[in-house]
């Protein structure tokens, strides 16, 4: 074969195999692209799971309106991405969707999950003073790791507040180690003259549970010890779990059943006595203007402007709500009402 064929046979071959070598380099280099993007992908989608704010909040039949305030005001006074559980029992359920969806809260993140009563047979006593306290919704807050699965952290609101903070903040708190949950102390309340306005009001162990009783007596619990109000919580899932925080709350509320332990006329009724027991010196604490209270205590008693702006929640706790007639500061209140798209739940501001 001539010299000059064999030359050329050279350069082709050489040239194969630069090209051939190319293609692989690209390969590569090509695939470190795609699997560090998908990698970024997870990182970023850990990222968006873990920036989760659940809050868990009920939807009874008599009050929905209360609830769809309160979650409009959180959705409007936050960037961070919130999941609503909204808590019904069976036959309100569709309602509830109803109302999310045919209004200006349809862009909401929310799942609606039921509560079946059937889990508190046996375990709430009839009574008569206040019988709204005794609604199967308000136990929801004993049973929150069956409810939530997925979340470390949770936020439970009662339906009767107002978000006027970012609750990014709230989901901030910080618990202490060992501690399942952080409450607001009642002893953190406002001024002393408001406080001569709320004549009457529990904020120590003495208001909740009876103290003739020897089984009450036998905690070792002082009296005067201040009570916290289990309205607004933050709860660490784990530790709820590890434990057993459920099961201790229900054998109180079993308990109560046989000896009728609780000052429910006096205080805030049955579902506050057995968290006071079971969380006794075990909790973590909320920052005092992440619960501003007691706005449904007394229709005379009024905060000031000043006080009320700078309140990052408040809580129509009593039995003066501001749907109602007569009930304080409900220009606040109403200024998160989202008409219900069934024409059902109206305000009631008339004498």
């Amino acid at each position: 074969i001539p010299m000059a064929l064999l030359r050329k046979i050279n350069q082709v071959l050489l040239f194969l195999l630069i090209v051939t070598l190319c293609g692989i380099l690209y390969k590569k280099v090509h695939k470190g692209t795609v699997v560090k993007a998908e990698a970024d992908d997870d990182a970023e989608t850990a990222e968006d799971v873990e920036e989760e704010i659940p809050v868990v909040i009920c939807a009874a039949a008599g009050r929905m309106g209360a609830t769809m305030a309160a979650i409009n005001s959180i959705y409007s006074n936050t960037d961070a991405n919130i999941v609503f559980y909204v808590v019904g029992l069976r036959n309100t359920l569709t309602r509830i969707r109803k109302w999310i969806e045919h209004s200006k809260l349809r862009e909401i993140n929310f799942k609606i999950v039921e509560f079946n009563p059937v889990v508190l047979k046996g375990k709430i006593r009839p009574d008569s003073s206040r019988p709204e306290l005794l609604q199967p919704l308000n136990f929801v807050r004993f049973y929150l790791p069956l409810l939530i699965h997925q979340h470390e952290k949770v936020i439970y609101l009662d339906d009767d507040v107002i978000v006027q903070g970012d609750i990014q903040e709230l989901y901030d708190t910080t618990l202490a180690l060992g501690h399942a949950a952080a409450f607001s102390d009642d002893c953190d309340l406002p001024s002393a003259q408001d406080i001569d306005r709320l004549v009457g009001l529990q904020n120590t162990y003495m208001g909740y549970l009876d103290y003739r009783k020897k089984t009450i007596k036998d905690l070792g619990i002082s009296p005067s010890t201040c009570s916290f109000n289990p309205g607004v919580i933050v709860a660490n899932m784990t530790e709820w779990k590890h434990q057993r925080i459920t099961k201790q709350l229900e054998k109180w509320m079993q308990k109560n059943v046989e000896e009728n332990l609780y000052s429910s006329s006096l205080g805030g009724g049955v579902a506050t006595s057995p968290m006071l027991i079971v969380f006794h010196g075990k909790y973590s604490t909320i920052n005092p203007l992440w619960h501003i209270r007691h706005l449904g205590w007394n229709p005379d008693a009024r905060y000031s402007e000043h006080f009320l702006q700078e309140a990052k929640l408040l809580h129509w706790n009593g039995r003066h709500k501001p749907w109602d007639f007569p009930s304080v500061h409900n220009d606040l209140w109403e200024s998160w009402f989202v008409p219900d798209p069934a024409g059902i739940f109206k305000l009631n501001h008339n004498s």
